[in-house]
């Protein structure tokens, strides 16, 4: 049997507990493809399954994308060859050098999108794309409230919201980090440690609040965004970076306007082929157009995924980061 090599965690924990070893290839099976990974994505959401907030069996690679060239296709496999460019959105799994991943889930890449930026992207677009289009379909002349506008989710959804026709207001943690989310189409930041922002956004939409806020930060903004929102509006919560968010009453919603609350999670966004390559497909196209750039901000080696972790997690790094195996 051929091996490879991976990051895993044996215990859940600090960054300190990922590990750089060997570990053993399955074979290809019937509707599998081997790829030999170019590029890994480095997520928020690998760090909850390190630390243990989503616990996943152990030991355990972590990393929910990559992209690479595929290798060997297993039998029954139709539509992908050796030497195709693909991508892919499973995990955990992906911080290895190679990787047999079912053929289901990988989509060949476009000729004007790298593996880097598909790395990149894959996930996080992904994420942005049924957030703006599906979980609240986002109208010309709205305005929205983005959590972590500078991060790498939060770059692809200035661009591509403002590219809906929509005024994005963004909450950045530096000035530098406003700078780069106004670049990406931002229309207006609020450093959320100087600025009482749910007073900001009521004062930048003339008292009326926004129709939707986006918040993959957790405890820190969760209680705030609700006094950010219309009456009948949408809280969004997809994400964890301060911690988990407690209970929350559902007589809390109704007292401050009827709200509604949801959890979307991609994978429930991404359930059929055809949601799938829809999904991916809208991104593409984006992409492809220039209407969204995916910028590739820090590139990491894979066996230093430990202090790419550390560097996320001190929120030192912007827009996408990449491990390279």
């Amino acid at each position: 049997m051929s091996t490879t090599h991976a990051v895993r965690v044996h215990q859940h924990g600090g960054p300190e507990v990922l590990r750089f070893e060997e570990v053993e290839l399955p074979p290809v099976g019937p509707g599998q493809v081997l790829i030999r990974q170019t590029a890994v994505g480095l997520n928020y959401i690998d760090t909850y399954h390190r630390g243990g907030l989503y616990p996943v069996p152990l030991p355990a690679t972590l990393g929910s994308e990559a992209a690479g060239v595929v290798e060997a296709v297993g039998a029954d496999v139709r539509g992908l060859a050796e030497g195709d460019r693909v991508a892919y959105v499973k995990g955990p799994g992906a911080y290895c050098e190679r990787r047999v991943v079912d053929a289901a889930l990988v989509l060949k890449l476009p000729a004007a999108i790298s593996e880097e930026q598909a790395a990149a992207m894959m996930l996080k677009g992904m994420t942005v794309e049924y957030l703006l289009r599906r979980t609240y379909p986002v109208r010309a002349g709205e305005t929205i409230l983005w959590h972590a506008a500078a991060g790498g989710v939060g770059l692809i959804a200035c661009q591509w919201a403002s590219h809906l026709g929509a005024t994005v207001i963004g909450t950045v943690g530096s000035e530098d980090k406003a700078e780069l989310a106004r670049a990406h189409g931002c229309a207006h930041t609020i450093l959320y440690r100087e600025e009482d922002f749910a007073a900001r956004v009521r004062e930048l939409t003339g008292g009326a609040g926004v129709p939707v806020v986006y918040d993959s930060v957790g405890k820190d903004t969760f209680a705030a965004s609700l006094d950010c929102l219309r009456p009948r509006g949408m809280m969004v919560s997809f994400g964890n970076a301060s911690g988990a968010v407690p209970p929350v009453a559902p007589g809390l919603l109704a007292q401050k306007g009827s709200l509604y609350l949801t959890r979307p999670s991609l994978f429930h966004y991404t359930a059929t082929r055809e949601e799938l390559e829809a999904c991916a497909g809208a991104l593409f196209d984006v992409v492809g157009s220039g209407a969204v750039a995916v910028d590739v901000h820090h590139r990491y080696p894979l066996s230093q995924a430990e202090q790419a972790h550390r560097d996320l997690e001190a929120r030192a790094t912007t827009g996408s980061v990449v491990l390279l195996p």
